[in-house]
């Protein structure tokens, strides 16, 4: 009677197990299980049920009993791996399985065995650096890269994957990805839209992630373990990248292992694959076994899923059991004692290696078959998708067929997934977008507010049927970025997801847009510059003199004086103005007197300038032509100052002492300044025109601070002090129409619009409605 032997050897966590066959009349079995870690991946208890399950199926008289011996390795050295193989292969092997994730034994591993031809069935990655040999092939029981690398390209075609980013976050990715990469780039090198991106030391896939943001890749491959895949989704959710927008593809084949429901829900595209049939009629029991396991020998399972590795060792136990027997029907199998010192090699070896390749049974993992190159084939990939169900199948990659989706993906419509939803809205108060009511204190919750954005979000929320709560931004700020990378304000609300929806009057930036979403703007505007009307002195005693320069009324007093000598002269000198007021009067019939005295000659100027008259009249041609010019000269002089006077009283309030961006820039006595955090300073700050600089370095230098926490807070300061405020042109007319002390200043600085923030990827607004 033959007895089959299954002997194990174990690296920490990845035991290597050797099958061999004695020809013994005996049932007798040797079992070394001096495993110490209960908590595994099962990979000792497939061993044990593949083995019951066999000896409970076979027919002892012809086939024997299978046993189990396990050897196991403290650590993953060549050097004890070489001592235990020398040692296994002196007890007389016929092939031996495992370990499922040590490179330096697999290599060990492949090299004394191919040097024995005892066949190596693998479970493990490919390795690093293969060594073939050309009548003895390892066979690998998992699939290869090329296969991966196939199946993610034709995911990427299923998906419209214009762009796609690789990260890697294997220990070996120089070489594992190299086919991945390869292929990937026949599929997108015309489009040049494919970046590979390698985690550093530090293992932290944030700074990956937010280069991939900042881009604006949707698609993101990930070639990483489970432990380090679930890493990289939960900086993901950090940074807002668990939405609709993104498609994650992960390479990894244990992707069922990843604990998808702490950090993702329905709405984002995750994709994996998975080569377990649960069709099979042993998997059931072998999934109840494995978490029997667990509950009796740990505190919890340590796994979400069925590891991979274990399922590979069950259909691998099988594979070379099918193989031995196949062989078995033409020559009689029988081990040979082994040394690694002489150079004799196995004389079944050749023939058990051929039979394992002609080898076609359906396993755990799937259809098992093997090329002539000892690599899988005729076998297929699940594709798998996350959902509120869990895990899904939604499609098939086939190595020989290739991909076949089941149906096409739905499309998500996220106007659907609104209605009937409560969505939190961040927002910040400012007249006039969102104000408090007078009678806020006596209200709750939105009816606290009013204003133009609390109008235009009823609205929304009218047409797409969903809910909102209002909530102030709790810094009251907009957002800008900080030292670190992160965001306040209301940008980083909805980069945490703190908040849904951002409706304010936040300004579109293009640093903002790498962050968060917009829809269309809602407002167009630009930077402008509020200054106080210059109210220039207030009036005196004398302001009826200031439609005239002190020149011009020196120069009429000496115009008067003239005037009034030259009347006084003439007068003097024409016979005519000489006359008897009484000639009837007896005795005074020669008495002639002239009305043009020296006070009468300044006193007639002084009515003719009054407009006024007097009861002195020129008598004589000369004196008549010199009054005709004095009033000439009072008529231009009266009619110039009523209208000066009336232009001086409403002009002199519009006076300012600058007039443009520039006059502004070149000057030092006016302070000017923006709202910290907002979107006017960070455009000084990033700002490449040298006179924006020139204002930024002024303003960032200047002590005390010239920026303020809120535009009440800017308004206040420009009528209060010598102050200019740089803020948008919408609020600068909002408040100007309110306060006539308020002014402009040249015109827009930019221009720009407002729009409604969302979280990067979530949606998109497009003609008032949301949409992908």
């Amino acid at each position: 009677m033959e007895k089959t032997i299954v002997s194990s050897v174990n690296n920490g966590f990845n035991p290597v197990f050797v099958l061999f066959f004695f020809c013994l009349c005996s049932l007798s079995s040797a079992a070394i299980l001096d495993d110490p870690m209960e908590c595994s991946r099962g990979e000792r208890l497939a061993i044990t049920l593949a083995k019951d399950s066999i000896n409970r199926n076979s027919n002892r008289s012809t086939t024997g009993k299978l046993e189990v011996d396990i050897f196991e390795l403290l650590r993953d050295s060549e050097y004890e791996m070489g001592e235990t193989m020398c040692q296994i292969m002196s007890k007389g092997v016929v092939a031996v399985l495992g370990p499922s994730a040590s490179p330096a034994s697999n290599s060990i591993i492949s090299n004394i065995c191919g040097e024995k031809e005892v066949p190596y069935v693998k479970v493990a990655p490919e390795d690093i650096l293969k060594v073939q040999f050309p009548r003895f092939t390892t066979l690998d029981l998992r699939p290869t890269n090329t296969d991966i690398s196939l199946a993610v390209a034709g995911l990427l075609t299923f998906f419209n994957g214009t762009t796609a980013c690789l990260i890697c976050a294997q220990a070996d990715c120089e070489y594992s990805l190299l086919n991945l990469e390869q292929l990937l780039r026949q599929f997108l090198i015309s489009k040049e839209t494919l970046s590979v991106r390698m985690l550093d030391d530090s293992q932290d896939p944030t700074p990956l992630l937010k280069e991939i943001r900042d881009d604006k890749t949707a698609t993101i491959i990930v070639d990483a373990n489970a432990t380090m895949s679930h890493i990289i989704l939960e900086r993901a959710s950090e940074l807002g990248m668990l939405s609709v927008y993104y498609t994650y593809i992960f390479t990894s084949l244990e992707f069922s292992l990843l604990r998808l429901d702490d950090v993702a829900d329905q709405r984002v595209n995750i994709v994996g694959f998975s080569v377990f049939n649960k069709t099979h009629p042993f998997f059931q029991d072998f999934v109840l076994s494995l978490n029997r396991s667990w509950q009796e020998n740990c505190d919890h399972a340590p796994f979400a899923g069925t590891p991979l590795s274990s399922a590979l060792l069950f259909d691998a136990v099988y594979a070379v059991v099918a193989a031995v027997q196949e062989l078995n029907r033409s020559q009689n199998v029988g081990a040979t004692q082994l040394s690694c010192k002489s150079s004799k090699i196995w004389e079944h070896g050749t023939s058990l290696m051929n039979y394992l390749r002609m080898v076609e049974l359906e396993g755990l993992t799937g259809h098992i078959e093997f090329n002539s190159k000892g690599q899988r084939s005729n076998y297929a990939l699940r594709i798998m998708q996350n959902s509120k169900d869990g895990l899904r199948q939604i499609g098939l990659w086939h190595s020989e067929d290739g991909l076949s989706m089941e149906k096409k993906l739905p499309s998500i419509n996220v106007t659907d997934t609104l209605f009937n939803t409560t969505l939190t809205i961040t927002t910040i108060l400012e007249n006039p977008y969102v104000m408090l009511r007078q009678n806020h204190q006596e209200l709750e919750g939105n009816d606290r507010y009013e204003g133009f954005c609390v109008d235009m979000l009823k609205e929304l929320a009218d047409i797409l049927k969903f809910k909102y709560r209002i909530r102030l931004v709790a810094d009251g700020l907009y957002g800008v970025p900080g030292a670190n990378g992160t965001w306040t304000g209301m940008v980083g609300e909805l980069i945490s997801r703190k908040a849904d929806l951002a409706v304010a009057g936040l300004t579109i930036t293009a640093e903002r847009e790498k962050v968060i979403d917009f829809s269309k703007p809602f407002m167009t505007l630009g930077i402008s510059i509020m200054y106080r009307v210059h109210l220039g002195r207030r009036p005196g005693y004398f302001s009826f003199l200031d439609p005239f320069s002190p020149g011009v009324w020196l120069f009429m007093l000496l115009a008067y004086l003239a005037v009034s000598c030259v009347l006084f002269l003439v007068a003097r000198l024409t016979p005519y103005e000489w006359y008897n007021p009484h000639p009837c009067l007896k005795g005074r019939c020669n008495l002639l007197i002239n009305q043009y005295s020296l006070g009468n000659s300044f006193w007639f100027p002084v009515g003719g300038f009054m407009q006024q008259g007097s009861t002195i009249a020129p008598r004589a041609l000369s004196t008549r032509c010199v009054s005709g010019v004095w009033w000439a000269f009072t008529l231009i002089i009266i009619s110039s100052y009523t209208a000066n006077l009336a232009a001086f009283l409403t002009v002199q309030r519009m006076e300012v002492p600058i007039e443009s961006v520039d006059d502004l820039a070149d000057q030092t006595a006016i302070e000017y300044g923006t709202m910290h955090g907002g979107s006017t300073m960070t455009f000084f700050q990033n700002s490449r025109y040298q006179t924006y600089q020139r204002m930024w370095n002024f303003m960032h230098s200047k002590q005390p601070s010239v920026f303020v926490k809120s535009t009440e807070e800017g308004i206040a300061r420009v009528l209060n002090s010598n102050y200019a405020y740089l803020l948008e042109s919408t609020m600068n007319e909002y408040y100007r129409q309110r306060n006539c002390n308020l002014t402009q200043i040249g015109g827009l600085l930019d221009t720009k619009g407002y729009g409604i923030g969302m979280p990067l990827g979530e949606w998109r607004m497009t003609d008032g409605r949301p949409g992908k």
